[in-house]
């Protein structure tokens, strides 16, 4: 019972830090910038596209991750102009990207996926640092852990700092309340591209690192992994309340930690891997309720 519920945990960081990214990208989108931006579904699988064709073709890890994050940033940057220059409803616009990546992700990959398996990704260039380094380490989830844990730790003081610079207030205050901040001046137009660039950069992150991590990327990576994320945040959010930058980054990565041992705990208690949409589901319901349930429950 003790050896199930270690490697329940285990399985929750890992994973929970590999997603990491795609809740700090959900997170800026749904709720810093209150921009539902169904453009995550093709740039997740985008940036384990681009990750995975550059290591294929004998790229570096790092270059090949960096590629995945700019490819990301750029379909954001597409959608955002869909969005600002021709005046397209912000949903509509995220599903007309989104669809064209899936032709772009075939593209990139010129098939419907690509094994990873023989090649080596950031993980196993962590390894060789570190016995470089002297320290014996081999492949595992520690070696996974501590790299996942580095990046989201960056990403998310990097993201953290950005919020409190004048242009990441224009950001948030654009999402708060567009018309305003349109009075003070602000091009609202360059703030959303901002906002949508880094989402979905963060998010192409995640789905970089996941593919290295697989061994595998595939055209159909991305399918559901907004509600994936909306999960998370929500679950982080419940768990958490709002507040200020920092508490809202804790909660978006501790709402992906447990929605990640959610998962792995259905799987543990007898559940189909068909059934996971159907859990996440209930799980994005649940966290949508409680909030509600608790303000009923306390009167305000």
């Amino acid at each position: 019972m003790i050896a199930q519920l270690e490697s329940l945990l285990v399985n929750m960081v890992e994973q929970g830090l590999l997603f990491g990214c795609l809740g700090l990208g959900v997170l800026i989108t749904f709720r810093f910038f209150r921009f539902p931006d169904l453009t995550a579904e093709g740039s997740y699988p985008l940036g384990g596209a681009v990750a995975a064709s550059l290591l294929v073709a004998g790229a570096g890890p790092v270059p090949a991750t960096v590629a995945a994050i700019a490819a990301g940033a750029i379909a954001g940057i597409a959608t955002a102009l869909v969005h600002t220059k021709l005046r397209i409803n912000n949903i509509v616009a995220g599903i007309i990207v989104m669809t064209a990546l899936y032709t772009v992700n075939l593209r990139i990959m010129g098939k419907a996926n690509i094994s990873l398996l023989t090649t080596p990704g950031i993980f196993e260039d962590a390894v060789a640092g570190l016995r470089r380094l002297g320290i014996a380490a081999r492949d595992g989830a520690a070696v996974n852990i501590l790299v996942a844990g580095l990046v989201v730790v960056v990403v998310s003081a990097l993201l953290a700092w950005f919020l409190r610079t004048d242009l990441g207030l224009a950001v948030r205050a654009t999402g708060e309340n567009e018309t305003m901040i349109r009075s003070q001046g602000v091009d609202t137009d360059t703030t959303k591209m901002i906002g949508l660039a880094l989402s979905n950069g963060a998010i192409a992150l995640s789905g970089a690192l996941v593919a290295q991590n697989h061994g595998f990327a595939d055209i159909g990576m991305g399918i559901g992994i907004l509600v994936t994320g909306a999960a998370a945040v929500l679950i982080g959010e419940a768990l958490f309340g709002d507040g200020s930058i920092v508490r809202w980054i804790l909660a978006a990565l501790v709402g992906v930690l447990v929605y990640r041992f959610l998962v792995a705990l259905a799987l543990r208690v007898g559940l189909q891997p068909v059934d996971l949409k159907l859990v996440t589901a209930l799980l994005l319901l649940t966290a949508l309720a409680v909030p509600r349930v608790r303000r009923r429950v306390l009167g305000r």
